[in-house]
């Protein structure tokens, strides 16, 4: 079986790190930056709370 993933042109979604996005669009390869952050910081109590809330509506 023959795969012909790389034989199509590829297009890179990037999540969060802007270093990885630029060095992508530096070779010239098609990409799409999206400016991802993890809810709440990242704190995990907050993330809870907000779980929370989230079902109560």
């Amino acid at each position: 079986m023959e795969h012909k993933l790389f034989d199509e042109e590829m297009c890179v979604i990037n999540l969060g790190l802007p270093s990885f996005f630029e060095s992508v669009k530096d070779q010239g390869a098609a990409c799409l930056h999206v400016d991802w952050r993890p809810p709440a910081g990242g704190d995990l109590r907050l993330i809870e709370i907000l779980d929370r809330l989230r079902e109560l509506g």
